[in-house]
């Protein structure tokens, strides 16, 4: 296979699977080893910003209606909800790197995460459907959804969004679009600023000093890009109507297979 079918579908991967909650962090660590080859860091994280580029333009509108409502009290305190909730991943997670914490690199962590994690969505969504759905996010779902971003950058397979969606369905009672959105405004913020302190440390280190292929970075980040944004359209209109058990089924049995017929290393 060569290195540019090998970006394109590492491309397309991450595209898909970052918003979705299926996670996309394990999905490109399957990926490399079972054959697309490792990648370095800033190819992960451009590949990254591609999509949140893509979540970016997706809501827009509602940004926008947040910077510039600032005088309405409602606006104003969904907006504080979701800088807590920032600011609560942003100071845990320096906490978590300042302690040296890296991600593991053997698949048998993330198997065990994605198998469960599907059953933790399971059990959430019948928990939450006998819950009253509300059409907004409390205080406490905010907290708990800052809290929930750290957990999933901790272990990968957990999936960002799935823990965040969950957090704020099971927490604060909200229903699944309300969840979502919610889930995803946060992560736009948290996750610039993880891409951009993974740039500076490689900056740092001199990664950034000729050793990369920006011809491959610049066609993966731009399939990500246009990947995530059809992936995330058609999520948001699917769950309108439907739960989020494909997506847990989808988990469990791909981290079962990966248990069952990958050597734990």
């Amino acid at each position: 296979m060569s290195d540019l079918v090998q970006v394109i579908l590492l491309g397309i991967i991450e595209g898909i699977t970052e918003f979705l909650p299926i996670s996309s962090t394990g999905h490109l660590l399957i990926a490399e080893q079972l054959g697309l080859g490792a990648r370095s860091d800033v190819f992960n994280v451009v590949i990254q910003a591609g999509a949140i580029l893509a979540v970016t333009v997706i809501y827009w509108p509602r940004i926008w209606t947040l910077l510039t409502g600032l005088g309405d009290a409602q606006t104003r305190a969904y907006a504080s909800k979701l800088t807590v909730a920032f600011l609560i991943t942003a100071v845990l997670g320096l906490i978590v790197t300042k302690l040296g914490f890296k991600l593991p690199t053997e698949l048998t962590p993330v198997a065990w995460a994605l198998v469960i994690g599907g059953v933790w969505m399971m059990a959430a969504e019948w928990f939450a459907a006998r819950r009253p759905n509300v059409a907004q996010i409390a205080w406490t779902a905010a907290i708990v959804v800052g809290l929930a971003q750290v957990v999933a950058g901790v272990f990968p397979g957990t999936s960002r969004s799935a823990a965040t969606i969950f957090a704020a369905m099971l927490v604060g009672g909200a229903n699944r679009v309300v969840a979502t959105e919610f889930a995803f405004l946060v992560g736009i913020p948290t996750m610039y600023a993880a891409s951009a302190l993974e740039l500076f440390k490689a900056y740092k280190a001199g990664g950034l000093n000729g050793g990369e292929n920006w011809s491959d970075l610049g066609i993966a980040f731009v399939i990500s890009t246009v990947v995530a944004f059809i992936a995330v359209k058609w999520l948001l209109r699917y769950i309108q109507s439907h739960r989020f058990t494909v997506f847990a089924a989808y988990r469990i049995a791909l981290g079962a297979a990966l248990l069952l017929f990958l050597p734990a290393g």
